[in-house]
């Protein structure tokens, strides 16, 4: 083969390669681009949130959960939103209670005990408080797993009064047991929720995180209502095997001097009436 024509063979070598490299580089730029525009279009209401907040002179708040709060409601069109307290809200001033993020807060669980033994100290206040307000409200009794659970639903059903418009009573069970195994616990779980299901005749909303709920309560407890926590920040619609969801604990509302878990249900499947004691 002549001199030139080496030459030209790796000269046409050397043109292909760098087409190739110029194609993969385009191809790499071109998908970074379509990445960044789709996340930016689908997170807009997040981004322009980001860049419009202003800070609560009273809390100090987290742009960035600020901002997924407002995604999140810009995800779920027919939803309606509530939260829940207990006494590490401090003083709450009910007649101010409104909105979350320009959306109006429709129901509230309120703390009432924990345990065997005790009371939320804010309970009694909040109970009578949340009556003056045209919020639908229940109450949620915190399960400490190894203890009897006979007497921590007596303790639940001696403290709470339930009637017609409340939420159902609530079963909060986030920890496992430490001195006895999953299967003892689940069989004390299911005590606590017949003694109250039997008193106020309802199914017990059972509320957990994500990761429990799918370990070990899912299978078990099917046939019960769940309230679910997930405050991932990709996490953006409500599943439908939950009735209510709990996404995110850095909610702020009028009213209240700290951050509260804000939660949305499912407004078009009629989800919160159905958690709504009718006789």
């Amino acid at each position: 083969m002549s001199v030139k024509a080496l030459r030209r063979k790796r000269n046409t070598k050397n043109v292909n390669t760098k087409t190739k490299r110029f194609f993969i580089q385009f191809l790499f730029i071109s998908i970074f681009f379509a990445s960044l525009s789709y996340v930016t279009y689908h997170y807009r209401e997040a981004i322009l949130y980001y860049f419009s907040f202003k800070t609560n002179k009273k809390l100090k708040l987290n742009k960035i959960a600020q901002a997924r709060i407002a995604q999140v409601f810009s995800e779920n069109d027919s939803i309606i939103a509530g939260f829940d307290v207990s006494e590490y809200q401090g003083n709450i001033n009910w007649k101010v209670i409104d909105s979350v993020e320009n959306k109006k807060v429709s129901f509230v669980f309120i703390r009432a005990t924990v345990g065997f033994d005790k009371i939320d100290s804010k309970f009694y206040y909040n109970w009578s408080q949340a009556q003056k307000t045209n919020l639908i409200f229940g109450a949620y009794h915190y399960f400490r797993p190894d203890e009897d659970a006979k007497l921590q639903a007596q303790l639940f059903i001696k403290t709470v009064k339930l009637k017609k418009g409340n939420l159902y009573p609530v079963l909060d069970i986030e920890k496992q047991p430490q001195n006895q195994s999953m299967v003892e616990l689940k069989k004390e779980l299911k005590i606590w929720l017949d003694l109250v299901e039997k008193k106020y005749k309802v199914k017990p909303i059972i509320y957990s995180g994500q990761r429990f709920y799918e370990d070990f309560l899912c299978d078990d407890f099917a046939d019960y209502p769940f309230w679910i926590a997930n405050y991932n920040f990709f996490a953006e619609k409500i599943k439908p095997n939950w009735q209510i969801w709990q996404f995110s604990e850095k909610g702020y509302i009028n009213g209240v001097e700290t951050l509260v878990d804000l939660n949305i249900t499912n407004e078009s499947q009629n989800k919160i009436k159905d958690l709504i004691i009718s006789k």
